[in-house]
C-alpha cells in the first residue's frame, strides 16, 4: 500500500511538473507575440487618430527630451481623414508604390528565366569545374552589397542604366541565392527517375518540364516568396543607383515623411504592408516546404 502511494504521488508530481513548464511556455510565447505585435498595434491605432489626438500623443517628441509619450490604443472617435488624405490627395504615393510594385515583380520573373535552368543544370548535369563553379555562387551570395556596390555602380554607369530601374532590377535578377535555394530542390529528385525518363527516349527539355519543375515545384515558391520579401524593402540599392525621387521605391518614400505628417505617415506603412503579408500568407506553405527540401542531403 506504502509503495502503491509513493508511485502515485510521483506520478502525480511529474504531471504537476509537466503542465507548469507547458504553462510556462504558453505564457512566454504569449508575452513574445505580444511585445512582437505591438508595433503593428500602435501602427494600426495611429492610422485612426485625429490629427488632433496625434499632436498629443507625440508632442513629447517635438517637446524636448526626458519626456515621456502617452498613447492611445482606441480613439475618442475614430477618424478616417489620413486615409482619405493618401488615398485621394496624395498621388505621389501611387507613384512611389508602383515603383516597388515594378521592381519587386519584374526581379522575380528575371530571376525565374535565369535562376531556375541555372539550378537545374547544377542539380542534373555533371560538367568539369561544376563544384568550383557552384562555389563561387556562393561565395557570391555570402558577399554584402557594399563590397560589390563600387564594381556594380561602374558596369551600370556604362550602361548607362544610373537614375533608372534597371539598374536595380539588373543585378538583382542575376542574384545567386535563389540559384542556391532552387538547385538544393532540385538535388532532391531522385537520379533514377531521370535516367529512366532518358531510357523511355524523353528529351532534356520534357525531363525539366514535366519532371524537374512539379517536384522542385516548393523550393521555386519559397525562393519567389522570399525574393518578393526582400526586393519589397529594397533599401540600399536604390538609395546608390536612383538620384530622382520619383523613381525611389516605398521603402525610401517613407523616411522622408515628416514628424507632423505623422498620420500619412501610419496609413502609407499599414498600406506598405499589405502585399508582402499577403505574399507571406499564400505562400507560406511553400516557403516551410522549400526550406525542409534544401536542408536535405544531396
Amino acid at each position: 500500500m506504502q509503495i502503491k502511494t509513493i508511485f502515485r504521488f510521483r506520478v502525480c508530481r511529474r504531471s504537476l511538473v509537466k503542465n507548469t513548464q507547458r504553462n510556462i511556455r504558453k505564457f512566454s510565447l504569449f508575452f513574445l507575440a505580444v511585445f512582437f505585435l505591438l508595433p503593428a498595434v500602435l501602427v494600426l491605432s495611429g492610422t485612426i487618430l485625429s490629427r488632433w489626438e496625434l499632436e498629443q500623443c507625440l508632442a513629447s517628441l517635438t517637446g524636448g527630451v526626458g519626456e515621456y509619450i502617452t498613447w492611445k490604443f482606441l480613439p475618442r472617435y475614430p477618424d478616417f481623414e489620413h486615409y482619405a488624405r493618401v488615398l485621394f490627395y496624395t498621388p505621389q504615393f501611387f507613384v512611389v508604390f508602383w515603383n516597388s510594385m515594378k521592381i519587386a515583380v519584374l526581379v522575380l520573373l528575371g530571376q525565374l528565366l535565369l535562376a531556375v535552368p541555372a539550378a537545374w543544370a547544377f542539380a542534373v548535369y555533371r560538367f568539369r569545374f561544376r563544384k568550383i563553379l557552384f562555389t563561387l555562387y556562393v561565395v557570391l551570395m555570402l558577399m554584402p552589397f557594399q563590397v560589390t556596390m563600387l564594381s556594380s555602380y561602374l558596369v551600370l554607369d556604362g550602361l548607362h542604366l544610373i537614375n533608372t530601374h534597371g539598374a536595380v532590377i539588373l543585378p538583382a535578377v542575376f542574384s545567386t541565392f535563389p540559384v542556391f535555394l532552387i538547385y538544393r530542390g532540385f538535388c532532391a529528385l531522385p537520379e533514377s527517375i531521370i535516367d529512366a525518363a532518358r531510357v523511355d527516349g524523353a528529351g532534356e527539355w520534357t525531363i525539366f518540364r514535366q519532371i524537374g519543375l512539379p517536384l522542385a515545384s516548393n523550393g521555386i515558391l519559397s525562393a519567389m516568396v522570399l525574393g518578393f520579401l526582400e526586393y519589397w524593402n529594397l533599401m540600399e540599392q536604390p538609395l546608390a543607383f536612383l538620384e530622382d525621387k520619383s523613381l525611389w521605391p516605398l521603402s525610401l518614400y517613407l523616411p522622408e515623411i515628416r514628424l507632423d505628417q505623422a498620420g500619412y505617415s501610419f496609413v502609407a506603412s499599414v498600406i506598405t504592408l499589405i502585399p508582402p503579408v499577403f505574399v507571406f500568407l499564400i505562400g507560406q506553405e511553400y516557403l516551410e516546404r522549400g526550406i525542409v527540401a534544401s536542408a536535405l542531403k544531396e
